[in-house]
């Protein structure tokens, strides 16, 4: 079994990819807890995009709007963590990344991703986006592969977890570990929107007993507001033969981050220790481990 940490990696061996003919590599950037990637949109010049699986719609920040020359279409109402918000939609955005394109059939404008300027990025890419392409992160080396689903395929021996969706959202079964002697099996929804290990949803918490004893209170940021918290630390998270020792949990004290029948979401925290490949084309995602193991702050 591979076992990966939060803090350090423990490592068996990593399998290969075959390239498909048409397949582009950009680098990628963590910031503010945000992965990031540049993309041209309608010919512009680079812009920065947050890569985000949890996400169900593509974002265009509204100051860029009138340069990338889209077009409203009508308003939608958008779900987070802490309520939800109202946002206008635009059509006629293609996103360039090198010789491929993905052309959503709407993007949404979202005042409050307007208003946070210290975030420094110019939306979201979401669902749609990685519908477009199958899509491998490297999070560890900095980079990003795009590849056409026609055209890739997959021959190594990375732990592959069988996808299940809910509207846009990915979903997988895992295993978290609360405590010595305790094991339990639930749905969770990947997504690489949020910077932390898991994130659980009030019911699950409660269920559980995860915030018995001493466990620091906060709040999470999101759509909608904010949404109060407890954080504390699991014993495991067991995807498929993979675990991640020792991840951090962000305990909702009211609601969940997660859609009705998911216990939470599993987020970027975990997810960066392996290379990972979304392909919804064919309702997968498959980890990779690293190469080497290494201490935390390597």
């Amino acid at each position: 079994m591979g076992v990966i940490s939060c803090c350090g990696v423990l490592t068996p061996a990593l399998a290969q990819t075959n390239l498909a003919p048409t397949s582009v590599e950009f680098p990628i950037k963590m910031r503010h807890g945000d992965l990031l990637v540049e993309a041209r949109v309608n010919g512009s010049p680079p812009l920065s995009f947050k890569l985000d699986t949890g996400f169900g719609i593509t974002t265009i920040n509204q100051d860029r709007v009138e340069s990338l020359k889209l077009t409203r279409v009508g308003r939608m109402t958008i779900a987070g963590i802490a309520g939800e918000e109202r946002a206008d939609t635009y059509d006629g955005a293609a996103f360039e990344f090198g010789s491929l394109i993905y052309k959503p059939r709407r993007v949404a404008a979202l005042l409050s991703e307007g208003r946070r300027r210290w975030r420094n990025r110019d939306g979201i890419l979401g669902a749609g986006f990685f519908r477009r392409f199958v899509v491998e992160l490297d999070v560890q080396n900095g980079k990003m592969r795009l590849y056409e689903p026609e055209g890739f395929s997959y021959t190594g021996n990375g732990e592959i977890l069988p996808l299940d969706f809910k509207k846009d959202t990915p979903i997988v079964e895992a295993v978290v570990v609360p405590r010595e002697g305790e094991e339990v099996r639930d749905r969770f929804e990947i997504d690489t929107g949020c910077d932390d290990c898991v994130c659980l949803g009030h019911e699950f918490v409660a269920a559980n007993r995860l915030v018995e004893g001493t466990n620091s209170a906060d709040f999470r940021r999101g759509v909608g507001g904010n949404a109060p918290i407890r954080q504390t630390v699991l014993m495991e998270l067991r995807l498929g033969k993979l675990t991640v020792k020792k991840p951090s949990a962000n305990c909702f004290m009211e609601g969940s981050p997660a859609d009705q029948g998911q216990a939470g979401h599993i987020g970027l925290g975990a997810l960066q220790r392996f290379k990972m490949i979304f392909d919804y084309s064919r309702r997968q995602l498959i980890l990779e481990p690293p190469r080497q193991s290494s201490r935390a702050g390597e």
